[in-house]
């Protein structure tokens, strides 16, 4: 069986896979026969977290010794939508004019077949390595991320795996390949606030309250002042409100409520307990102070709920791990690297916890678009990328 040394068939072979987020679609199974002849041992546990659809997910591991390298990823993808829009059908992996077209063909398959394709060559190269490289691949990213790599990482742990450092393939150049190496991220945290008035007539605004006016000094108050001016490695603080709704469809009553719902992404000025306490301490002030009608002394009678989980803070101090990566990045795109906090949430989040870790993977300009695509010269230069780094790691 030949070894899967080109990271433009091994994508091919995974884009045709639907895996569309909780479907396997195949690609997992696609995955483990790439890492067969690799002398891969892998296991494809199931997770089913109550009231959720069941994921399958992959652990697989070449050699037995430490040093151990940990290579994160997710095979899943959002839905392509309007396939009728597409140039190319998403999952057809056509190749034009040097690009790949395909849902996932930077986010984020492609970074897996260029690991693969790295390990692969590897090991025809210069023989398995001095310790050891598992494969640590999730088919719930894209979804509500509970059945996917935080399970997968206890069940390993749970069966004694143990990692010294992970590298997670996310696409995270914006504009070229060698832009940025994620070393950490941001903190995620959403609510929702309510303000309960009294519903009325528009004409007759004396026996009303609206909760619209009294829901627009809370928002003020969650939007300003700034949260705090950034840190070293971390850009500032930012709360955005997402939606405004007052279910009301008609435009001559006062509404009986109003509601905003808002995320904020924090820096490490905060952590999720304190960033809460702000919060509602914020929206406390603006309620003792706002009146939902002028010349009434009623504060605004208001309800914060937190919606999802909160996701943590974090960020990277291995040198070595950090300077490697970013070592072998300059050697072969003659750029050197950002090292970027930037951006959304990932499932770096949650292999924190295990080991240090670092993002690098493809550009992601056209992730979770029609015609997302990736070229073929930069999936070789990844391949190269990643190549480099593990012998420089190991």
């Amino acid at each position: 069986m030949s070894l899967p040394t080109d990271p433009a068939e091994n994508l091919a072979a995974l884009i045709r896979c639907p895996s569309v987020t909780p479907d396997e679609g195949g690609a997992l199974a696609a995955l483990e026969t790439m890492l067969a002849p690799l002398g891969a041992r892998v296991d494809r546990p199931v997770f089913a977290a109550a009231g959720t659809q069941a994921v399958e997910n992959l652990y697989a591991r070449i050699g037995a010794a430490g040093p151990h390298l940990m290579f994160a990823g997710h095979t899943d993808v959002v839905p392509p939508g309007d396939a009728a829009a597409w140039t190319h059908p998403p999952f057809s992996a056509a190749v034009a004019d040097g690009m790949m077209y395909g849902r996932g063909a930077v986010d984020m398959k492609g970074g897996i077949a260029c690991f693969v394709a790295a390990l692969a060559r590897l090991v025809a190269e210069d023989g398995p390595p001095s310790g050891s490289v598992s494969l640590l691949v999730t088919g719930d990213e894209e979804g509500p991320a509970v059945n996917g790599t935080e399970p997968l990482l206890a069940w390993a742990a749970g069966r004694g795996e143990r990692w010294d450092a992970a590298l997670v393939g996310e696409p995270t150049n914006p504009e070229a390949l060698g832009d940025m190496i994620k070393i950490g991220r941001r903190g995620s945290l959403s609510g929702v606030v309510t303000v309960t008035g009294r519903q009325g007539h528009v004409a007759y605004p004396h026996l009303a309250d609206n909760p619209v006016r009294g829901l627009i000094a809370l928002c003020e108050a969650l939007l300003e002042p700034a949260f705090d001016a950034g840190t070293e490695h971390f850009q500032p603080s930012n709360l955005e409100i997402t939606s405004l709704d007052v279910g009301n469809p008609a435009t001559n009553v006062i509404p009986q409520s109003a509601r905003a719902t808002f995320n904020i992404r924090f820096n490490d000025t905060w952590d999720a307990e304190t960033v809460r306490a702000e919060i509602a301490a914020r929206l406390a002030r603006a309620a003792a102070s706002g009146r939902l009608r002028p010349g009434r002394a009623e504060p605004v009678d208001h309800a914060l709920a937190w919606t999802g989980r909160a996701s943590p803070v974090f960020l990277t101090r291995d040198d070595a791990l950090i300077d490697t990566l970013a070592g072998a990045v300059a050697a072969e795109t003659g750029r050197q690297p950002a090292l970027s906090t930037s951006g959304g949430t990932s499932d770096a989040r949650f292999i924190k916890d295990h080991c240090p870790v670092v993002e690098f993977g493809l550009v992601g300009r056209t992730m979770h678009m029609v015609d997302e695509r990736v070229a073929l010269d930069d999936l070789e230069r990844l391949t190269r990328i990643y190549l480099r780094f593990l012998r420089d790691w190991f």
